[in-house]
């Protein structure tokens, strides 16, 4: 049986105005191509998605936003955007409101609240900058004008559209990212159809208003990313002059030994048992480098962001979000005797 839009959404689309210039339908003829994959795929409808296609509108200021990402800058640039007494402040208040939905979400998926928290920090700063573009049209904008990663991008209108015809909601209802990310922990489409949860079982996943289904969803990312409860996740090193070459490289996926860093010299702050590492190199200013052993957890943060900058950023947080909480809560019990 073919598959079609929520009904409410047809309405709408029969009501569209004129087909305009600027829209994806008529800029780019790989619109089509989509859409019969779509329908011979997916069992969508031709007519539906023309029509919801020819609504959807081609966004420069996307291209140009996306053309400079705060990934590119040097981390003691990056580091100030996160590290800020309003969100360390903003993570305290976000974890006390909702306690019991992340003491529920550590026990279900064995990932510490404070992560929880720190992504949603870092991502939305709590959901107050959870975006205000058209997903559909930033995904089309995206994957259709701009080459260097179309594919991943057209992949994710297939996910969205699909996304939306699960959940029942209108496909130009949704906002989100200039990249097309959505809600509170900025899930792109794979990820909300893949990972996202209804946590509090009242039949929808809402990851836009819904706490519990927002923290369990992250909790359930991490989880399924293979997340190690009560494992660490990085510690500064020391690094002897000339040894850190042999060791980067391009990603953190923890694949060297250990045992390995310490015998070309390299010390960690933090006492750390045998296991696979990786060694990270930041810029501490402009002039000097630090170094970080980082773990496997490490490289689960960044399956959220591929960018270390950023799985530096979130743990940082983090650490700041739970010793602010915890020494808050100690002045609080010394009040209280």
């Amino acid at each position: 049986m073919r598959k079609s839009l929520p009904l409410l959404p047809l309405a709408l689309l029969l009501l569209a105005p004129p087909v305009l210039a600027e829209n994806v339908l008529e800029q780019f003829p790989d619109t089509r191509t989509l859409i019969d994959e779509m329908v011979s795929e997916h069992g969508f409808d031709n007519e539906e998605l023309t029509r919801l296609f020819a609504q959807v509108e081609f966004q420069p200021k996307i291209i140009e936003t996306i053309s400079r990402p705060a990934e590119g800058k040097p981390w003691y640039q990056y580091r100030p955007i996160f590290l800020t007494e309003a969100r360390i402040r903003g993570g305290v208040k976000f974890w006390s409101e909702n306690a019991e939905l992340l003491a529920q979400a550590e026990q279900a998926y064995g990932v510490p609240a404070q992560v929880v928290v720190a992504i949603i920090g870092v991502e939305t700063f709590y959901g107050r900058h959870k975006g205000g573009d058209k997903v559909i049209e930033a995904l089309s904008t995206l994957g259709f004008g701009y080459p260097k990663r179309s594919v991943f991008f057209r992949n994710q209108i297939k996910e969205f559209l699909l996304m939306a015809r699960e959940e029942q909601r209108d496909p130009l209802g949704f906002r989100g990212s200039y990249a097309g990310a959505m809600g509170m922990p900025q899930f792109m489409p794979s990820s909300f159809r893949n990972y996202a949860v209804d946590f509090d079982k009242d039949g929808h996943r809402d990851l836009w208003d819904n706490r519990a289904d927002i923290i369990g969803s992250v909790a359930n990312y991490f989880a399924r990313h293979h997340w190690k409860s009560g494992e660490p996740v990085t510690s500064r090193a020391t690094v002897p002059v000339g040894a850190a070459e042999q060791f980067l490289k391009d990603n953190v996926e923890s694949d060297i030994a250990l045992s390995k860093l310490r015998a070309a010299g390299i010390t960690v702050q933090q006492p750390l048992a045998e296991q696979p590492a990786a060694l990270l190199a930041l810029d501490g200013s402009a002039e000097e480098k630090e170094y970080w052993v980082t773990l496997h957890n490490f490289y689960v943060i960044t399956r959220y962001n591929r960018s270390p900058l950023y799985a530096m950023a979130v743990h940082q947080l983090s650490e700041a979000i739970r010793t602010t909480r915890a020494a808050e809560l100690r002045k609080a019990s010394r009040t209280a005797g």
